[in-house]
Protein backbone atom coordinates (compact mmCIF):
# COMPACT_ATOMS: atom_id res chain seq x y z
CA UNK A 1 0.00 0.00 0.00
CA UNK A 2 1.27 3.28 -0.67
CA UNK A 3 2.43 5.94 1.72
CA UNK A 4 -0.56 8.86 2.24
CA UNK A 5 0.84 11.62 0.41
CA UNK A 6 0.53 15.54 0.61
CA UNK A 7 -0.48 15.72 -3.39
CA UNK A 8 -3.32 13.10 -2.31
CA UNK A 9 -5.13 15.67 -0.07
CA UNK A 10 -7.04 17.59 -2.55
CA UNK A 11 -7.93 21.44 -2.10
CA UNK A 12 -11.87 21.54 -1.11
CA UNK A 13 -12.13 24.51 -3.67
CA UNK A 14 -11.52 22.52 -6.28
CA UNK A 15 -13.86 19.71 -5.40
CA UNK A 16 -16.59 22.51 -4.69
CA UNK A 17 -15.61 24.51 -8.24
CA UNK A 18 -16.42 21.35 -10.14
CA UNK A 19 -19.32 20.30 -8.37
CA UNK A 20 -20.46 24.01 -9.03
CA UNK A 21 -19.92 23.24 -12.93
CA UNK A 22 -21.77 19.90 -12.52
CA UNK A 23 -25.03 21.97 -11.18
CA UNK A 24 -24.90 23.92 -13.69
CA UNK A 25 -24.94 21.35 -16.12
CA UNK A 26 -27.28 19.54 -14.62
CA UNK A 27 -29.94 22.54 -14.32
CA UNK A 28 -29.48 23.30 -17.80
CA UNK A 29 -30.20 19.88 -19.12
CA UNK A 30 -33.33 19.71 -17.37
CA UNK A 31 -34.28 23.16 -18.16
CA UNK A 32 -33.59 21.99 -21.25
CA UNK A 33 -35.75 19.03 -21.55
CA UNK A 34 -38.44 20.79 -19.39
CA UNK A 35 -39.30 23.54 -20.76
CA UNK A 36 -38.20 23.84 -24.36
CA UNK A 37 -38.17 20.26 -25.54
CA UNK A 38 -41.59 19.93 -23.14
CA UNK A 39 -40.54 15.84 -22.52
CA UNK A 40 -42.21 14.25 -19.20
CA UNK A 41 -40.30 13.25 -16.44
CA UNK A 42 -40.13 14.24 -12.59
CA UNK A 43 -38.92 17.63 -12.96
CA UNK A 44 -39.55 18.59 -9.08
CA UNK A 45 -37.26 15.17 -7.93
CA UNK A 46 -34.53 15.64 -10.33
CA UNK A 47 -34.12 19.99 -8.92
CA UNK A 48 -34.47 18.58 -5.32
CA UNK A 49 -31.46 15.91 -5.87
CA UNK A 50 -29.60 19.32 -7.66
CA UNK A 51 -30.64 21.43 -4.68
CA UNK A 52 -28.95 18.80 -2.53
CA UNK A 53 -25.82 18.94 -4.38
CA UNK A 54 -25.87 22.45 -4.01
CA UNK A 55 -26.28 22.22 -0.25
CA UNK A 56 -23.39 20.36 0.08
CA UNK A 57 -21.36 22.61 -1.74
CA UNK A 58 -22.52 25.53 0.34
CA UNK A 59 -22.14 23.40 3.50
CA UNK A 60 -18.49 22.41 2.51
CA UNK A 61 -17.68 25.89 2.10
CA UNK A 62 -19.13 27.51 5.07
CA UNK A 63 -17.68 24.56 7.34
CA UNK A 64 -14.05 24.97 5.73
CA UNK A 65 -11.41 27.00 4.24
CA UNK A 66 -11.13 27.78 0.54
CA UNK A 67 -7.59 26.47 1.00
CA UNK A 68 -8.27 23.38 3.18
CA UNK A 69 -7.00 20.53 2.06
CA UNK A 70 -9.32 17.26 2.43
CA UNK A 71 -7.74 13.78 3.76
CA UNK A 72 -8.20 10.61 1.69
CA UNK A 73 -11.18 9.40 3.07
CA UNK A 74 -12.77 12.76 2.83
CA UNK A 75 -12.39 12.73 -0.73
CA UNK A 76 -13.39 9.47 -1.08
CA UNK A 77 -16.69 9.97 0.83
CA UNK A 78 -17.15 13.27 -1.29
CA UNK A 79 -16.35 11.68 -4.77
CA UNK A 80 -18.83 8.55 -3.79
CA UNK A 81 -21.82 11.46 -3.40
CA UNK A 82 -20.51 12.83 -6.79
CA UNK A 83 -21.73 9.30 -8.24
CA UNK A 84 -25.19 8.93 -6.72
CA UNK A 85 -25.83 11.70 -7.00
CA UNK A 86 -25.57 11.50 -10.65
CA UNK A 87 -26.84 7.71 -10.66
CA UNK A 88 -30.23 9.13 -8.64
CA UNK A 89 -30.43 11.84 -11.25
CA UNK A 90 -30.19 8.89 -14.41
CA UNK A 91 -32.33 7.02 -12.69
CA UNK A 92 -35.30 9.40 -13.03
CA UNK A 93 -34.55 10.01 -16.53
CA UNK A 94 -34.10 6.81 -18.25
CA UNK A 95 -30.81 4.96 -16.77
CA UNK A 96 -28.62 4.01 -18.80
CA UNK A 97 -30.55 4.97 -21.87
CA UNK A 98 -29.92 8.52 -20.84
CA UNK A 99 -26.74 9.50 -22.84
CA UNK A 100 -25.45 11.08 -20.01
CA UNK A 101 -24.78 8.20 -17.78
CA UNK A 102 -20.96 8.36 -19.14
CA UNK A 103 -20.54 11.25 -16.47
CA UNK A 104 -20.82 8.33 -13.94
CA UNK A 105 -17.11 7.35 -14.30
CA UNK A 106 -15.81 11.18 -13.81
CA UNK A 107 -15.46 11.49 -10.52
CA UNK A 108 -13.10 8.15 -11.08
CA UNK A 109 -11.00 9.43 -13.33
CA UNK A 110 -10.07 12.21 -10.61
CA UNK A 111 -9.59 9.96 -8.53
CA UNK A 112 -7.15 8.30 -10.11
CA UNK A 113 -4.80 11.49 -10.75
CA UNK A 114 -4.31 12.02 -6.87
CA UNK A 115 -5.72 9.20 -4.73
CA UNK A 116 -4.10 5.94 -3.48
CA UNK A 117 -5.30 2.49 -5.08
CA UNK A 118 -7.68 1.87 -2.73
CA UNK A 119 -9.75 5.02 -3.31
CA UNK A 120 -9.76 4.60 -7.11
CA UNK A 121 -10.79 0.77 -6.64
CA UNK A 122 -13.29 1.18 -4.71
CA UNK A 123 -14.85 4.41 -6.69
CA UNK A 124 -14.75 2.66 -9.56
CA UNK A 125 -16.81 -0.37 -8.45
CA UNK A 126 -19.14 2.27 -7.00
CA UNK A 127 -19.68 3.12 -10.60
CA UNK A 128 -19.82 0.13 -11.79
CA UNK A 129 -22.33 -1.26 -9.85
CA UNK A 130 -24.55 1.95 -10.14
CA UNK A 131 -24.81 1.42 -13.95
CA UNK A 132 -25.48 -2.37 -13.82
CA UNK A 133 -28.65 -1.05 -12.01
CA UNK A 134 -29.06 1.61 -13.96
CA UNK A 135 -29.25 -1.29 -17.10
CA UNK A 136 -32.55 -3.08 -15.59
CA UNK A 137 -33.65 0.09 -13.10
CA UNK A 138 -35.26 3.36 -13.93
CA UNK A 139 -37.87 5.77 -15.11
CA UNK A 140 -38.57 5.74 -19.11
CA UNK A 141 -35.89 7.80 -20.63
CA UNK A 142 -37.85 10.97 -21.32
CA UNK A 143 -39.19 11.40 -25.03
CA UNK A 144 -41.81 12.95 -27.22
CA UNK A 145 -43.83 9.91 -27.17
CA UNK A 146 -46.45 8.23 -24.74
CA UNK A 147 -43.12 5.06 -24.54
CA UNK A 148 -39.53 5.82 -25.73
CA UNK A 149 -38.12 3.27 -28.36
CA UNK A 150 -37.27 -0.03 -27.24
CA UNK A 151 -33.83 -0.73 -28.09
CA UNK A 152 -32.22 -4.41 -27.83
CA UNK A 153 -30.79 -5.89 -25.33
CA UNK A 154 -27.41 -6.40 -26.94
CA UNK A 155 -27.17 -2.76 -27.93
CA UNK A 156 -28.46 -1.92 -23.71
CA UNK A 157 -25.33 -4.61 -22.97
CA UNK A 158 -23.18 -2.74 -25.35
CA UNK A 159 -23.63 0.34 -23.47
CA UNK A 160 -23.20 -0.81 -20.08
CA UNK A 161 -19.57 -2.36 -21.38
CA UNK A 162 -18.81 0.38 -22.96
CA UNK A 163 -19.03 2.42 -19.59
CA UNK A 164 -17.55 -0.06 -17.79
CA UNK A 165 -14.57 -0.51 -20.30
CA UNK A 166 -13.76 3.21 -20.75
CA UNK A 167 -13.81 3.14 -16.65
CA UNK A 168 -11.18 0.90 -16.66
CA UNK A 169 -9.30 2.07 -18.95
CA UNK A 170 -9.48 5.81 -18.34
CA UNK A 171 -8.50 5.77 -14.55
CA UNK A 172 -6.12 3.14 -14.90
CA UNK A 173 -4.08 5.22 -17.65
CA UNK A 174 -4.72 8.38 -15.52
CA UNK A 175 -3.09 6.69 -12.49
CA UNK A 176 -0.21 5.40 -13.93
CA UNK A 177 0.41 8.72 -15.87
CA UNK A 178 -0.33 10.61 -12.30
CA UNK A 179 1.92 8.52 -10.56
CA UNK A 180 5.04 8.63 -13.19
CA UNK A 181 4.37 12.38 -12.92
CA UNK A 182 5.06 12.68 -9.03
CA UNK A 183 8.10 10.24 -9.03
CA UNK A 184 9.39 12.82 -11.32
CA UNK A 185 8.57 15.20 -9.49
CA UNK A 186 9.95 13.75 -6.44
CA UNK A 187 13.19 13.18 -8.16
CA UNK A 188 13.75 16.32 -9.86
CA UNK A 189 13.38 17.90 -6.09
CA UNK A 190 15.66 15.60 -5.05
CA UNK A 191 18.23 16.53 -8.01
CA UNK A 192 17.95 19.48 -7.24
CA UNK A 193 18.60 19.67 -3.12
CA UNK A 194 21.78 17.11 -4.74
CA UNK A 195 22.69 20.12 -6.51
CA UNK A 196 21.84 22.80 -3.73
CA UNK A 197 23.81 20.44 -0.96
CA UNK A 198 27.29 20.07 -3.62
CA UNK A 199 26.85 24.06 -3.88
CA UNK A 200 26.45 25.13 -0.76
CA UNK A 201 29.88 22.98 0.03
CA UNK A 202 31.91 24.60 -2.66
CA UNK A 203 30.51 27.94 -1.03
CA UNK A 204 31.70 27.10 2.93
CA UNK A 205 35.46 28.62 2.06
CA UNK A 206 34.00 31.70 0.90
CA UNK A 207 31.63 32.27 3.85
CA UNK A 208 34.99 30.97 5.93
CA UNK A 209 36.58 34.13 4.44
CA UNK A 210 33.74 36.97 4.98
CA UNK A 211 33.97 35.16 8.49
CA UNK A 212 37.49 36.07 9.58
CA UNK A 213 37.14 39.31 7.84
CA UNK A 214 34.30 40.48 9.80
CA UNK A 215 36.29 38.97 12.72
CA UNK A 216 39.64 40.48 12.24
CA UNK A 217 39.15 43.93 13.31
CA UNK A 218 37.75 42.94 17.11
CA UNK A 219 40.21 40.53 17.88
CA UNK A 220 42.64 43.04 16.44
CA UNK A 221 41.49 45.32 19.18
CA UNK A 222 41.67 42.65 21.88
CA UNK A 223 45.02 41.26 21.08
CA UNK A 224 46.14 45.12 21.59
CA UNK A 225 44.49 45.56 24.51
CA UNK A 226 45.92 42.73 25.88
CA UNK A 227 49.48 43.14 24.94
CA UNK A 228 48.69 46.95 27.12
CA UNK A 229 47.83 44.90 29.63
CA UNK A 230 50.91 42.89 29.63
CA UNK A 231 53.72 45.68 29.19
CA UNK A 232 51.58 47.25 32.55
CA UNK A 233 51.07 44.00 34.46
CA UNK A 234 54.07 43.46 36.75
CA UNK A 235 56.21 39.63 36.50
CA UNK A 236 55.04 39.02 39.89
CA UNK A 237 51.41 40.11 39.51
CA UNK A 238 48.64 37.84 40.76
CA UNK A 239 46.93 38.36 37.13
CA UNK A 240 50.04 37.80 34.92
CA UNK A 241 49.58 34.24 34.27
CA UNK A 242 46.03 35.22 32.68
CA UNK A 243 46.99 38.16 30.38
CA UNK A 244 49.92 36.03 29.12
CA UNK A 245 47.10 33.55 28.46
CA UNK A 246 45.17 35.93 27.01
CA UNK A 247 48.00 37.44 24.52
CA UNK A 248 48.67 33.65 23.70
CA UNK A 249 45.36 32.77 22.35
CA UNK A 250 44.55 36.02 20.99
CA UNK A 251 47.52 35.73 19.19
CA UNK A 252 46.81 31.76 18.03
CA UNK A 253 42.67 33.28 17.00
CA UNK A 254 44.22 35.50 14.73
CA UNK A 255 46.59 32.72 12.96
CA UNK A 256 43.18 30.70 12.85
CA UNK A 257 41.79 33.53 10.92
CA UNK A 258 44.50 34.61 8.66
CA UNK A 259 44.18 31.26 7.14
CA UNK A 260 40.50 31.26 6.99
CA UNK A 261 41.49 34.24 4.82
CA UNK A 262 43.69 32.37 2.37
CA UNK A 263 41.16 29.40 2.05
CA UNK A 264 38.92 31.41 0.23
CA UNK A 265 41.73 32.59 -2.30
CA UNK A 266 43.02 28.85 -3.28
CA UNK A 267 39.81 27.47 -3.59
CA UNK A 268 38.70 29.71 -6.02
CA UNK A 269 41.94 29.64 -7.54
CA UNK A 270 41.42 25.70 -7.82
CA UNK A 271 37.58 26.15 -8.16
CA UNK A 272 38.22 28.38 -11.29
CA UNK A 273 40.32 25.61 -13.61
CA UNK A 274 39.86 22.04 -13.66
CA UNK A 275 41.61 20.18 -15.92
CA UNK A 276 39.84 16.96 -17.80
CA UNK A 277 42.00 14.34 -15.86
CA UNK A 278 41.81 15.87 -12.54
CA UNK A 279 38.32 16.03 -12.37
CA UNK A 280 38.15 12.07 -13.37
CA UNK A 281 40.85 11.62 -10.68
CA UNK A 282 38.69 13.42 -8.46
CA UNK A 283 35.37 11.64 -8.78
CA UNK A 284 37.25 7.51 -8.71
CA UNK A 285 39.67 8.94 -6.15
CA UNK A 286 36.68 8.48 -2.75
CA UNK A 287 35.98 4.85 -4.56
CA UNK A 288 39.88 3.70 -4.47
CA UNK A 289 41.09 0.98 -2.12
CA UNK A 290 37.82 -0.96 -2.07
CA UNK A 291 39.74 -4.60 -3.35
CA UNK A 292 38.57 -2.77 -7.54
CA UNK A 293 41.45 -1.68 -9.05
CA UNK A 294 40.41 1.60 -10.94
CA UNK A 295 42.56 3.05 -14.00
CA UNK A 296 42.03 6.35 -15.91
CA UNK A 297 43.11 6.02 -19.45
CA UNK A 298 44.16 8.69 -21.90
CA UNK A 299 45.25 8.00 -24.91
CA UNK A 300 44.98 9.08 -28.78
CA UNK A 301 43.83 12.47 -27.94
CA UNK A 302 44.51 15.76 -29.92
CA UNK A 303 44.52 19.54 -29.26
CA UNK A 304 44.82 20.69 -25.61
CA UNK A 305 43.16 18.96 -22.62
CA UNK A 306 39.82 20.39 -21.71
CA UNK A 307 39.80 22.48 -18.85
CA UNK A 308 36.30 23.36 -17.44
CA UNK A 309 34.91 25.51 -14.25
CA UNK A 310 34.34 22.99 -11.47
CA UNK A 311 30.65 21.76 -11.62
CA UNK A 312 28.76 19.79 -8.87
CA UNK A 313 26.68 18.28 -10.95
CA UNK A 314 29.08 17.08 -13.25
CA UNK A 315 31.86 15.94 -10.01
CA UNK A 316 28.13 14.29 -8.08
CA UNK A 317 26.35 12.49 -11.76
CA UNK A 318 30.12 10.98 -13.09
CA UNK A 319 31.05 10.20 -9.30
CA UNK A 320 27.93 8.45 -8.94
CA UNK A 321 28.31 6.21 -12.60
CA UNK A 322 31.88 5.38 -11.46
CA UNK A 323 30.58 4.29 -8.13
CA UNK A 324 28.04 2.11 -9.79
CA UNK A 325 30.71 0.31 -11.45
CA UNK A 326 32.90 -0.49 -8.30
CA UNK A 327 29.91 -1.53 -6.85
CA UNK A 328 28.86 -4.02 -9.65
CA UNK A 329 33.10 -4.45 -10.82
CA UNK A 330 34.72 -7.86 -10.16
CA UNK A 331 37.96 -6.97 -9.97
CA UNK A 332 38.70 -4.06 -12.60
CA UNK A 333 37.29 -0.35 -13.10
CA UNK A 334 38.79 1.75 -16.24
CA UNK A 335 37.85 5.33 -17.01
CA UNK A 336 38.63 6.15 -20.76
CA UNK A 337 39.17 9.84 -21.32
CA UNK A 338 38.92 10.99 -24.47
CA UNK A 339 39.07 14.87 -26.21
CA UNK A 340 39.70 16.37 -29.96
CA UNK A 341 38.77 19.57 -30.93
CA UNK A 342 35.02 19.22 -31.11
CA UNK A 343 33.69 16.61 -28.33
CA UNK A 344 35.09 15.17 -24.79
CA UNK A 345 34.08 11.71 -23.65
CA UNK A 346 34.82 9.60 -20.82
CA UNK A 347 33.93 5.79 -21.40
CA UNK A 348 33.11 3.97 -17.60
CA UNK A 349 33.78 -0.02 -17.98
CA UNK A 350 33.67 -1.93 -15.68
CA UNK A 351 34.50 -6.33 -15.82
CA UNK A 352 30.71 -7.24 -13.86
CA UNK A 353 27.92 -9.06 -15.48
CA UNK A 354 26.59 -6.29 -17.08
CA UNK A 355 22.92 -5.06 -17.43
CA UNK A 356 19.99 -7.27 -17.91
CA UNK A 357 18.19 -6.83 -21.18
CA UNK A 358 15.31 -6.20 -18.84
CA UNK A 359 17.12 -3.33 -17.08
CA UNK A 360 18.92 -1.83 -19.74
CA UNK A 361 15.59 -0.55 -21.32
CA UNK A 362 14.49 1.40 -18.37
CA UNK A 363 18.05 2.49 -16.46
CA UNK A 364 17.96 5.92 -16.15
CA UNK A 365 13.99 5.73 -14.66
CA UNK A 366 13.49 7.14 -10.87
CA UNK A 367 12.00 4.93 -8.47
CA UNK A 368 12.59 1.53 -10.44
CA UNK A 369 10.11 -1.34 -8.88
CA UNK A 370 13.14 -3.63 -8.00
CA UNK A 371 16.42 -4.96 -9.19
CA UNK A 372 16.41 -7.69 -11.40
CA UNK A 373 17.99 -10.54 -9.33
CA UNK A 374 20.54 -10.34 -6.86
CA UNK A 375 22.08 -6.58 -6.94
CA UNK A 376 25.44 -7.42 -7.81
CA UNK A 377 23.81 -9.36 -10.94
CA UNK A 378 22.21 -6.14 -12.68
CA UNK A 379 25.30 -4.55 -13.25
CA UNK A 380 25.19 -0.22 -13.22
CA UNK A 381 23.02 1.92 -10.78
CA UNK A 382 19.56 1.35 -10.38
CA UNK A 383 17.01 3.83 -9.45
CA UNK A 384 16.88 7.33 -8.31
CA UNK A 385 21.01 7.46 -7.43
CA UNK A 386 21.25 6.83 -11.09
CA UNK A 387 18.26 9.13 -12.36
CA UNK A 388 19.79 12.28 -10.38
CA UNK A 389 23.03 11.73 -12.19
CA UNK A 390 21.91 11.39 -15.45
CA UNK A 391 19.98 13.96 -14.81
CA UNK A 392 22.74 16.64 -13.78
CA UNK A 393 25.13 15.64 -16.23
CA UNK A 394 22.36 16.16 -19.26
CA UNK A 395 21.99 19.19 -17.54
CA UNK A 396 25.59 20.05 -18.13
CA UNK A 397 24.99 19.19 -22.11
CA UNK A 398 26.08 15.81 -22.04
CA UNK A 399 24.86 12.61 -23.78
CA UNK A 400 24.17 9.51 -22.00
CA UNK A 401 24.80 6.01 -23.56
CA UNK A 402 24.39 2.39 -21.13
CA UNK A 403 25.09 -0.85 -23.05
CA UNK A 404 27.03 -3.74 -22.27
CA UNK A 405 30.62 -4.71 -23.29
CA UNK A 406 30.91 -7.87 -26.00
CA UNK A 407 33.63 -9.03 -23.94
CA UNK A 408 31.24 -8.87 -20.71
CA UNK A 409 30.53 -6.11 -18.00
CA UNK A 410 28.92 -2.91 -18.23
CA UNK A 411 29.70 0.16 -20.49
CA UNK A 412 28.48 3.99 -19.84
CA UNK A 413 29.29 6.77 -22.01
CA UNK A 414 29.01 10.35 -21.28
CA UNK A 415 29.87 12.62 -24.21
CA UNK A 416 30.09 16.34 -24.27
CA UNK A 417 31.01 18.99 -26.94
CA UNK A 418 33.70 20.69 -25.83
CA UNK A 419 32.30 24.16 -25.89
CA UNK A 420 29.66 22.90 -23.44
CA UNK A 421 32.19 21.37 -21.03
CA UNK A 422 34.21 24.65 -20.86
CA UNK A 423 31.50 27.33 -19.55
CA UNK A 424 30.81 30.47 -20.88
CA UNK A 425 34.08 32.34 -19.47
CA UNK A 426 36.57 29.50 -20.58
CA UNK A 427 34.93 29.70 -23.83
CA UNK A 428 35.89 33.47 -24.09
CA UNK A 429 38.89 32.76 -23.04
CA UNK A 430 39.86 30.18 -25.16
CA UNK A 431 38.43 32.15 -28.04
CA UNK A 432 40.70 35.08 -27.41
CA UNK A 433 43.92 32.43 -27.19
Amino acid sequence: MEAPRESQRLRLATLTRLRTLSITGQTAACVFVAWVLWFPFPVSACFALIALSLALNVWLRLRYRKSHRLSSRAVALVMAFDILQPASLLFLTGGIYNPFAIFLIVPAMIAAATQPPQTVLGLSLLAVASASFLTFFHFPLPSAGELPPALPQAYVGGLWLGIVVTLAFATFYIYRVAAEARALSDALGATELVLQREQHLSALDGLAAACAHELGTPLATIALVAKEMGRATPADAPLREDVDLLITQSERCRDILRRLTSLSAHSEEHMARLPLLSLVEEVSAPHKGFGIAITVEAKGNSGQEPVTRRNAGVLYGLGNIVENAVDFAVAQVTLRVHWDEERVRVLVLDDGPGFSPEVLSRIGDPYMARREGDERETGGGLGLGLFIAKTLLERSGAEIAFRNREAGGASVSISWPRTALLGPALRQEAALH
